[in-house]
């Protein structure tokens, strides 16, 4: 019984060695041979999320062109302040409009009505009048004269095309347009934006693969930290991204087109695109910092006192990256992309010291 006993106990020993051990030991070809199944898994999905995002991909378009078709509007407006005779004059949106109220309209940009084709700038008398047969009484604009448009006459009680509840910055005409070039450039305009976006879905499918692949050197206790890693990173990137798209973005395209008020703004959708994207991507792979540090000071290969020793070399490393992704020389907006790398590099010190343990392996008892 005791031999039984002890035959037992060995053989838990040996199996919990094994299992305290990096995972199975793979040649170079197998090393290949792994590797080159990841990449084609990681090809083929971003091949399906191109197809998904090609549906899509106007909407996509619309989306990232917002901040720079707000920045070249204002850009090219004229600005004054408001002043009227009796002062305290103030604007306001169509949503304060009542039934029967009157006004003249003023087209923003060309607008087909009909057969005619009423240009911009064109103005008619309006009035707000509820549209008929509409079980909620909502209202709607309508022409209150006939506009005499090329050669066709269009009717006073024509129904304009203006949503009475739309915000301000939200009506046709208040955003500026970008530009092409040749007839197939939007074609390859939307085929690019789907591609950047399907990998942007991608990412946490190829941090999957990434983990996957290195896991088998790994010890059983820290192949644990696969969800966590894939987690993170994904959420960090998709703050990257939008952290780009909100704060960076904004405030340079704005000083870069306040630099072009006394030109006529022509600019290019593909060369923005361009840049916007790689902006995106660069502030997402960036703001992976402190997720790639919570797993590495997990694992041991990192630790705050390491962040800490080679802070030079780092703050070094964040000045040229963002002297990079930053689009002009000047000093401001390199440090609007150097500032947030600097804090992630704070961050990820606490985290280090916060998560951070020694390499070890995993003790079984």
């Amino acid at each position: 019984m005791a031999t039984l006993l002890g035959i037992r106990s060995k053989t838990k020993e040996k199996k919990a060695r094994v299992e305290e051990e990096p995972g199975g030991q793979m040649s170079f070809l197998e090393h290949l041979d792994e590797l080159r199944s990841r990449i084609i898994r990681s090809v083929a999905f971003i091949f399906v999320a191109f197809f998904a995002c090609w549906f899509v991909s106007d909407y996509i378009y619309n989306f990232l062109a917002i901040p720079v078709q707000r920045a070249l509007a204002e850009a090219q407006q004229r600005k004054f302040n408001l002043a009227g005779l009796k002062g305290g004059e103030t604007i306001l949106p169509f949503s304060t409009l009542k039934e029967n109220d009157k006004g003249r309209f003023v087209f923003s940009e060309p607008t087909r009505l009909g057969s005619s084709t009423i240009p911009p700038g064109a103005s008619v008398q309006a009035k707000v009048t509820k549209i008929p047969d509409d079980p909620q009484g909502r209202m709607a604009l309508y022409t209150d004269e006939p506009l005499y448009s090329g050669n066709t006459i269009i009717p006073a009680g024509v129904r304009l095309p203006v949503d009475l509840n739309a915000k301000p910055d939200t009506g046709p005409g208040n955003e500026g347009k970008l530009v092409v070039t040749t007839a197939m450039e939007p074609f390859a305009l939307y085929v690019k934006v789907s591609i950047y976006t399907s990998i942007a879905l991608a990412v946490p499918f190829l941090l999957w693969q990434i983990w996957a692949f290195i896991s088998p050197g790994l010890y059983p206790h820290e192949r644990r930290y696969a969800l966590p890693f894939v987690l993170l990173s994904s959420i960090s990137f998709v703050i990257g991204a939008a952290f780009a798209y909100l704060v960076i973005f904004p405030p340079a395209a704005k000083y870069l087109l306040g630099l072009g008020q006394d030109f006529r703004l022509y600019l290019n959708a593909s060369d923005y695109f361009d840049f916007i994207i790689l902006v995106m991507l660069a502030m997402g792979v960036v703001f992976q910092m402190p997720a790639i540090t919570y797993v590495l000071s997990r694992i041991g290969l990192v630790s705050a006192r390491f962040l800490v020793r080679h802070w030079r070399g780092a703050l070094i490393v964040i000045l040229i990256a963002a002297a990079i992704l930053s689009p002009t020389n000047d000093v401001p907006n390199m440090l609007l992309f150097a500032a947030p790398m600097i804090v992630l590099y704070i961050v990820s010190i606490f985290i280090a010291w916060i998560f951070g343990r020694e390499r070890r392996r995993e003790v079984r008892r």
